[in-house]
């Protein structure tokens, strides 16, 4: 018998009624509560439609955790096919680059992919963790000996992930901070699409240079030369990838150093506001492993939506006909939150496996940086729980202000004292 994730053959029953649109704004959140919005939709139905602030049209939005898996792993939902088409979204600014990693189908996403695969293995991430320590350290020692209060994403949780990201992809240490405004500025929804063009003006054109010397040096991606930027500039020189393509990988990569900053963010916004959770890491340190994956369940990492996909064929989902040419959104967070898979989805429980949870995505496009995301995460929680035995809130906790208005949410400071 055909599941209900079946595609039907043969002629086609009468086709349902459609759930009505629901349009989903772009509203301010508080803090780390889930978006009341998605919860809403979670409600109505595993299918609903929505239509965001930008954009044309209307997609499906899929909210189950076996759906979200099914379709992010489906050929007949296109990622390629919703780069050329206005579907609506969150961002004002729409322009994907040509061979762009995020916006590829198979089998071009694989051969993007490979080219810097190597930079990303977990024997790299060993090969970086002890260097990565060291960086964590400085900024740990620079904030405690400047003394109490401080800032501790401004001081630590800010500049860490952009030195570790910026040492992947291989980024000279002058050139970081003018990379990370430019970064910052694009996930941003705040300043429009002519201050986002900009700044991807700035980021691309940068990139380029930088593959091109890199592709037109002896040792470019070579030997030892295992930084992002050196095995892309190699690919060129091979005829592997274009240019452009090159280009198009590494922009993203780069961007996505960002996410750590605010995802750790929320993590120690959370563990300092629930003493329960920080005396539990503090007290037993072999738990953390299995409360950080609760905790990447739990947070509400960006806002709405990631990237849409087109179907290419009719596909029949929970009774409800996907036609070909739709436009298909998955939620992570609400996959996340399914107590289908996770009991009492909203209680943050660290004795529950969460191992299953969707934080870095599913399928070809997991993330490519996740192994690195873990290991920064893993050494911010062990490296200030441990140092810093005081750690807490140095104000009220409805006095730490949150960013608004981006696709990556997280606490705009987060002030503490020890």
């Amino acid at each position: 018998m055909a599941d209900e994730t079946t595609t039907l053959a043969g002629p086609h029953p009468p086709e349902p009624s459609l759930p009505p649109v629901r349009d989903w704004p772009a509203g301010p959140l508080v803090g780390t509560e889930f978006e009341p919005v998605l919860a809403e939709l979670m409600r109505e139905g595993p299918l609903t439609r929505i239509r965001l602030p930008h954009g044309e049209g209307w997609a499906w939005l899929a909210t189950r955790h076996d759906d979200v898996k099914m379709i992010t792993n489906d050929p007949r939902f296109s990622r390629a096919e919703a780069s050329v088409r206005q579907v609506t979204r969150l961002a004002p600014h729409f322009a994907p680059r040509p061979g762009a990693l995020a916006w590829a189908d198979q089998p071009d996403h694989n051969r993007l992919r490979h080219a810097v695969s190597a930079a990303y293995t977990v024997s790299a991430v060993k090969r970086l963790r002890p260097r990565a320590q060291e960086m964590l350290d400085a900024l740990v020692d620079d904030m405690v000996r400047d003394g109490s209060p401080a800032d501790l994403i401004a001081r630590v949780l800010e500049p860490f992930p952009i030195s570790v990201v910026c040492e992947v992809m291989g980024v000279p240490l002058d050139e970081r901070q003018k990379l990370h405004t430019w970064t910052r500025e694009i996930i941003s929804t705040a300043g429009g699409a002519d201050a986002a063009e900009l700044a991807k003006k700035g980021l691309f054109g940068w990139i380029g240079q930088a593959v091109r010397d890199r592709r037109d040096s002896e040792g470019g991606g070579g030997g030892d030369s295992e930084d992002v930027l050196s095995l892309l500039g190699a690919a060129v020189r091979r005829g592997e990838l274009g240019e452009e393509e090159a280009i198009s990988v590494a922009g993203p990569l780069q961007i996505g150093g960002e996410a750590v900053t605010n995802n750790s963010g929320q993590m120690f916004y959370l563990l300092l506001t629930r003493p329960d959770l920080l005396e539990r890491l503090r007290a037993d340190p072999a738990s953390r492993p299995a409360a950080i994956e609760e905790l990447l369940r739990y947070i509400p990492h960006r806002a709405a939506v990631g990237l849409p996909r087109i179907a290419t064929e009719d596909v029949d989902l929970r009774g409800v006909r996907i036609s070909a040419g739709d436009a298909v959104y998955v939620s992570y967070l609400a996959a996340n939150r399914d107590p289908a898979l996770f009991p009492d989805p909203d209680r943050i429980d660290l004795d529950r496996d969460a191992g299953a949870h969707v934080a870095f995505g599913n399928g070809p496009h997991f993330c490519t940086g996740a192994v690195f995301s873990r290991m920064q995460i893993e050494l911010l929680i062990d490296t200030l729980l441990d140092r810093l035995p005081g750690l807490r809130l140095a104000v009220p906790a409805d006095e730490v202000s949150f960013r608004q208005r981006t696709m990556i949410r997280g606490p705009l400071a987060l002030p503490v004292a020890w």
